[in-house]
């Protein structure tokens, strides 16, 4: 009896309709382990909820973790939070108090870390196929293998997570679109938000020198363009357009010979893709690789940071318009055509014989390094997307954002960088004798404002359209405003944010638009489980109730400075300022000031070592509450970096304070900020 009814039930069963095991439910799901997935997972994670972290890839980090190791920021005032706490640890592996130039294993390594302290393991290799939705909430995605195969192929392990709230982390902004909210590509025209370095733009930098002959055959243009250069026609100033800035690889190389392996001819190599670079040095002959054909930063270890510089570059201009909207396995020949160019640009300078020999031997010691990205050949496993959807909330940020012209109440970060977008286009202009040239176009690099808040409005949808999403990288920005808040540091402040605002949602049980945004901005501020420090003391030289001057000194906003100005000495007579640490607990500490450089003077300020329009020789008191210190600093060196006045124990009694002094040198004295560090 028991084997018959055992047999009738698995008839049965055999006819019924298969019910999938429910989806997990989590709190917060994140979707995207770039630099800003990370930090807004351990960020949701800290404060009390269950997270799930999904990447389409096999690494962490993005770009921080994908080639672009001297870090894009302007102003390290801006960096806040769990950004700060990581490169405070990337300066503690290299010795220093903060490192801005690292090794992308370094990173990546560091990103595994902070998931292992939050006790969570990513999904890697999954990627999003559907989402679903009832009403204005998101209730579930569903994923599928990250491969380029049909999907009839590659249904097998297909997942589906349940949450309460989300958070879209990648820099294509897919979860974003799948769940219906409004977005944009490219560049909207200057009329749509009252700016003036929006839409195109035929500007000077990264430029071909005049005469560049674009045609097969110079001066026949019915031999056809040259690789790379676009039939289209250049549009008024300021119109606006679908095209989006270039990508490109930040190249890590070294020319180390124990850690170097060749860079070698990469499978379908075409050296006419390259006939632009030969035109353009035979109008002129750079002296060196540097600061001509393209940008390279020193990382540790001899390492580089490679980015684009000049009128044909790493950049691929023009071959990344369809990827924010593209499918999966168009984006990943997209990818390819840029592994395949940047790997071919590296072989055509240091072999095609046309190249002059002195660039052919410089690039013939540069190789890839066996000790990064070793399950990838060497190569990068992060293409540079710069720019790609950009969500349209109920707020935008624009260029008066960036100018300090429109400001929020309701900041929750802040950028810093210049408006920099890079070339959108490569054309055929002619000049005033009606002569066809090469041009670039889409290139804008205008700074000179100081760190500015982003909005939380502009972090989240419209609430019609989406009740539970927070969009951190692909944020409500206009394309030029995006060009300056589009910094990995930034992208971490705001991901901590979106988990922050997540689980706040959570708790108050509203809509990601109706939280108290009031609350939100007091926890980023003053929890330690997500401020990323112990508790310290920054005084900056615009805090009018904490720095005392005398004599004659001279505020000035260029430079490297911390947060929006530094002072510079004027004049010979004898001047000093005093930073005071007033309300400081006692305790042991390890006291820092910071060194800016005077004028910005272009490229990446980490690479200064000397600058000597500064003071040799400044003189430093410090007082601890009842014991006085004096010490002799030279500011001609470390520059834009905290310079270490050594451990201080601080004593109840007169408030402490940092003095620096003009002590004789024959330039100015720079006083910034100074920082008092409690030690562990």
């Amino acid at each position: 009896m028991k084997i018959l009814l055992f047999l009738l039930s698995f008839l049965l069963s055999s006819f019924l309709p298969f019910s999938p095991p429910p989806a997990p439910m989590f709190d917060v799901c994140v979707y995207g382990g770039t630099s800003a997935g990370v930090m807004a997972a351990v960020a949701a994670k800290r404060a009390g909820k269950s997270v799930v972290l999904i990447e389409p890839g096999k690494h962490l980090g993005g770009l921080s973790a994908g080639g672009l190791g001297a870090t894009d920021i302007g102003n390290k005032f801006a960096v806040t939070g769990l950004a700060r706490d990581f490169y405070r640890r990337i300066g503690t592996h290299y010795g220093h108090l903060e490192q801005w130039i690292f090794e992308p294993h370094v990173a990546e390594n560091l990103f595994v870390t902070y998931l292992k302290e939050a006790s969570l393991t990513p999904l890697m290799g999954l990627r999003l196929r559907s989402v679903q939705k009832t009403g204005n909430r998101i209730t579930a995605i569903v994923l599928e293998p990250a491969t380029t195969l049909p999907r009839a192929q590659g249904r097998g392990n297909v997942q589906t997570i349940s949450a309460k709230q989300f958070i879209d982390c990648s820099y294509e902004g897919d979860l974003m679109a799948q769940a219906g909210v409004q977005y944009t590509v490219g560049r909207e025209a200057n009329s749509q938000y009252g700016e003036t370095w929006n839409g195109v733009q035929l500007l000077d930098k990264h430029q071909f020198p005049d005469g560049v002959d674009p045609y097969r055959v110079p001066g026949k243009p019915e031999s056809g363009l040259l690789y790379g250069v676009s039939t289209a026609k250049l549009q008024p100033n300021g119109s606006g357009d679908q095209t989006i800035q270039a990508y490109n690889y930040r190249m890590c190389l070294t020319d180390d010979p124990a850690n170097r392996l060749p860079i070698t001819r990469p499978v379908g190599y075409d050296s006419t893709k390259y006939e632009l670079l030969l035109r353009q040095i035979q109008k002129k002959v750079p002296k060196e690789l540097t600061w001509n054909l393209m940008h390279f930063v020193m990382m540790p270890n001899h390492k580089t940071d490679i980015n684009n510089c000049g009128g044909l570059s790493t950049d691929m201009i023009g071959a990344n318009h369809d990827y924010p909207n593209a499918s999966y396995a168009r984006r990943a020949e997209i990818i390819r055509d840029h592994e395949l160019y940047t790997k071919g640009f590296f072989y055509f300078i240091g072999h095609d014989p046309r190249m002059p020999k002195h660039l052919r031997d410089e690039m013939l010691q540069w190789g890839y390094p066996k000790d990064e990205y070793r399950d990838n050949s060497h190569f990068s496993h992060q293409l540079y997307i710069r720019e790609a959807r950009r969500m349209v909330g109920d707020y935008v940020m624009t260029q008066a954002n960036c100018e300090g012209k429109a400001t929020v109440t309701d900041g929750i970060g802040m950028a810093a960088y210049t408006m920099d977008s890079h070339n959108c286009q490569r054309l055929v202009v002619t000049d005033k004798n009606g002569v066809a040239m090469v041009r670039n176009e889409g290139d804008v690099q205008v700074g000179g404002f100081g760190p500015y808040p982003i909005s939380y409005r502009a972090l989240v949808p419209k609430a019609a359209e989406c009740a539970n999403l927070l969009v951190p990288v692909c944020l409500s920005a206009s394309h030029i405003a995006y060009g300056s808040i589009r910094m990995e540091p930034v992208f971490m402040v705001l991901g901590q944010t979106a988990g922050v605002a997540a689980a706040q949602a959570i708790d108050e049980n509203k809509a990601v638009q109706g939280i108290d945004v009031a609350r939100l901005q007091h926890t980023l501020r003053d929890n330690p489980l997500l401020n990323g420090s112990r508790p310290e003391l920054l005084v900056d030289n615009d805090d009018s109730a904490r720095v005392m001057r005398q004599g004659n000194w001279q505020r000035i906003t260029k430079g490297s400075k911390y947060g929006t100005s530094a002072l510079v000495s004027a004049g010979a007579q004898p001047a000093s300022v005093r930073f005071a640490a007033m309300g400081i607990k006692p305790g042991r500490y390890r006291i820092y000031m910071y060194n800016p450089t005077r004028a910005g003077g272009g490229g990446n300020p980490d690479q200064v070592a000397i600058q000597t329009d500064k003071a040799d020789r400044v003189a430093i008191r410090v007082f601890s509450g009842q014991k006085e210190v004096i010490q002799t600093v030279n500011q001609q060196r470390q520059n834009n970096d905290w310079i270490n006045l050594g451990e201080h124990t601080i004593v109840a009694g007169k408030a402490p304070y940092v003095e620096l002094a003009t002590a004789g040198s024959a330039q100015p004295t720079v006083a910034d900020a100074v920082l008092f560090l409690p030690v562990k």
